[in-house]
């Protein structure tokens, strides 16, 4: 059933904690899973995951995934006190808790749609369940556990002692009663009794009050060391710091409720002094407190201090893309200020130092907003290792997936949209491209396979390369397959290669004979095309028969403001990136225009020589100039490819706000002609945005 009302509010926090920690969960498994074992700091890493996920979920009331949890939490719990344990069952356990991590996720998924969580995980419990008996039985008795746990380090405290913690929560984090009700939540499975004062907190929203002004008091009897109580509490949500009491002496059997009543005494040390036995007897000495300098020093200073902690704070995604959408206003806005047709010719020295000023206020403003919003590749490169993982065990191909450049940074948007593509092409590379064991021995090859994946900034763009050392593609299929499904404009032998090698994007195509898991159907590389450019991307495919594939992807590092330079060409005013231009120059006599066989211009500068490409020709523009030494030419680049556009004139430097086209002029293909998008200038009239990477691949392909 759906939570509670009351809860939602702490929705988002669950869902945010949990979905970072399943990705730590992921890189921990793929990483141990390489070195067949888990070392000790994994081992303590997936215990915690475990205890946090179980504790958040009973909180929210997810049953599913909270008993889950704790059976995976049980299984590293035996690991942790004899790592032999799981010599002879580890592959089985890499099994399990990946299943279980996608359970994980797969409630997480709809709880976001949903708020609820109705997932079984029966069948995974028993398992987990079947394999801590097999790890028990074998190498320890099923309580022994818990023994060693009690044993293994001085400061567990005595069998019949109480401790008690003070907790204090970070200033204005609000709901200060849940989220006591959550640490306790936390705490509970690690003390055989528990309570608190004030007691039930999630039952009454006025305690906050009490909270915010004397603290949190945790009385319990603790069934684990104490260092493991206590680093739950400082790994908790908002805690900003915690303070150990004395120990307590329990009350008799009879009355186990009098437990809390040393709580009234504090915060007067002499009565809760008084209530302990004088001298302590040596085996007394475990129930004492630890020393505060020992303890109390990582979770708050000396001077009761708050913890320091790192300030990062979540953001609603929503929020953020509003707050981008009101800089580009602003930018706009800017930009119509200072060009305001009713200022030409003043002189305005005051004003143009007051824009410029501002011009720079909002330049750093925009920078700021930007670099908030951007976003590591490195999780979208995790989740590819996930998935070759995968595909490896089903399709029964030893794959190696090797990565770089996880750290390069892009754009939240597309970060969030490339992920889909990069899915597809990783199933393309691991179906069709890698061949079977037997084949690649065959073939002089390697047994394990190789996919990569490289990221890396490339002149105000990102480009991402996808390979594989597999069986590259075989064009005569494809032609043959084209043929078949009635996908050929034109007679075979007028095609190129890069053109045969786009087929495997069109709808419906796909080379498979039968639909299997993971292909056969024709969507998946048709949605990588259309994803990509969706968000002004481009998408080369490179191939060898025999070698293997590569799959070049570049895209924008953003979607919303980028410096252009303005060019008119007739009455038309067109906006290019400055991260594209390497040059801008007036036709000289040290320029000369040379003809190709098929009437295509060239151009040599210093030796060298560059396609041309008119833009009054390609985009049918009236205009007046038309010889060469009446415009002037930009030399724009997009990775290893240069050519030279012709305009009328430069217009000046500006920055501009990306905005898409329509979605109805999809089908005229503008964005394969050179246009990525329009802006509004500061007169208020439309210009639109060249892409270099799309100019220049039309340019190569006439050539062709």
């Amino acid at each position: 059933m759906p939570i509670d009302p009351s809860m939602e509010p702490m929705l988002e926090v669950f869902i945010y904690e949990t979905t970072t920690l399943l990705d730590q969960l992921d890189e921990i498994l793929l990483d141990s899973e390489k070195s067949k074992c888990f070392n000790s700091d994994n081992i303590d890493a997936i215990f915690r995951i475990m205890h946090t996920i179980k504790g958040s979920a009973a909180m929210m009331d997810f049953k599913g995934i909270s008993t889950l949890a704790h059976a995976v939490e049980d299984v590293f719990y035996i690991i942790r006190e004899d790592t032999n344990r799981m010599d002879r069952v580890s592959e089985t356990i890499f099994e399990l808790v990946f299943q279980s991590s996608d359970f994980f996720k797969e409630q997480i998924e709809e709880v976001q749609n949903d708020h609820d969580a109705t997932g079984d995980p029966t069948s995974l419990i028993n398992q987990l369940e079947r394999l801590a008996a097999v790890m028990q039985g074998k190498d320890a008795p099923a309580e022994a556990a818990p023994a060693a746990a009690a044993s293994s380090t001085q400061e567990t405290p005595p069998a019949d002692g109480y401790c008690r913690i003070r907790v204090h929560f970070e200033d204005g984090c609000q709901m200060e009663n849940i989220r006591a009700f959550m640490l306790m939540s936390q705490l509970k499975d690690m003390c055989e009794e528990i309570t608190s004062d004030p007691p039930n907190p999630e039952s009454d929203s006025s305690l906050c009050s009490e909270i915010i002004k004397n603290g949190f008091l945790v009385i319990c009897k603790p069934s684990v060391p104490l260092e493991e109580l206590y680093q739950v509490i400082e790994n908790a949500v908002n805690v900003s710091s915690y303070e150990p009491l004395e120990a307590v002496q329990p009350a008799p059997a009879s009355e186990p409720e009098a437990a809390p009543e040393p709580a009234q005494a504090e915060p007067e040390p002499a009565p809760t002094a008084a209530a302990a036995p004088a001298p302590a007897p040596a085996a007394e000495k475990p129930r004492q407190a630890p020393p505060a300098p020992a303890k109390q020093q990582p979770a708050g200073t000396a001077a009761g201090l708050p913890k320091a902690k790192q300030s990062l704070v979540s953001v609603n995604q929503t929020k953020l893309d509003q707050l981008m959408d009101l800089v580009g206003e602003l930018v706009t806005t800017e930009s119509m200020v200072a060009s305001n047709p009713d200022l030409r010719g003043l002189q305005l020295d005051n004003f143009n130092k007051s824009t410029r000023e501002l011009r720079k206020l909002t330049d750093e403003l925009q920078d700021i907003v930007m670099s908030i919003r951007m976003v590591p590749l490195s999780g979208v490169f995790q989740k590819m290792a996930r998935l070759v993982r995968d595909m490896s065990k089903k399709l029964g191909k030893e794959v190696e997936f090797v990565t770089s450049g996880g750290e390069t940074e892009v754009d939240k948007t597309i970060n969030e949209a490339i992920g889909d593509p990069f899915m597809h092409m990783i199933r393309n590379s691991m179906d069709h491209g890698i061949e079977p064991t037997e084949e690649r021995i065959a073939a002089g090859k390697p047994a394990v396979g190789r996919v990569s994946m490289e990221a890396k900034n490339v002149g105000g763009e990102i480009v991402i390369i996808i390979s594989d050392d597999g069986g590259g593609l075989d064009t005569e299929r494809i032609l043959r397959k084209a043929r078949e499904n009635g996908l050929l404009t034109k007679p075979e032998s007028e095609y190129t290669e890069r053109e045969i090698f786009g087929m495997i994007m069109l709808p419906g195509f796909s080379t498979n004979q039968e639909v299997t898991e993971f292909s056969g159907r024709g969507v998946g590389m048709d949605v990588v095309r259309q994803n990509i450019e969706k968000i002004g991307g481009s998408l080369t495919i490179d191939s060898k028969r025999g070698e293997g594939s590569t799959f070049t992807i570049k895209i924008p590092l953003t979607l919303a403001i980028v410096d252009g330079m303005e060019l008119q060409v007739g009455d038309t005013t067109y906006t290019m990136s400055i991260t594209s231009i390497q040059q801008s120059f007036k036709v000289s006599e040290d320029v000369r225009i040379l003809y190709n066989t098929d009437d295509t211009e060239m151009v040599m500068i210093r030796g060298e020589c560059f396609p041309l490409i008119r833009l009054h020709q390609l985009f049918d523009a009236p205009t007046e100039v038309t010889k060469l030494e009446d415009g002037i030419l930009l030399l724009i680049e997009s990775g290893e490819n240069k050519a030279c556009i012709f305009a009328d004139a430069l217009l000046g430097e500006q920055q501009v706000v990306v905005k898409p086209f329509p979605n109805f002029l999809n089908k005229y293909s503008v964005k394969k002609i050179g246009l990525s998008g329009c802006t509004i200038l500061g007169d208020g009239s439309i210009s639109l945005i060249l892409d270099a990477n799309n100019l220049l691949n039309l340019s190569k392909e006439r050539r062709m």
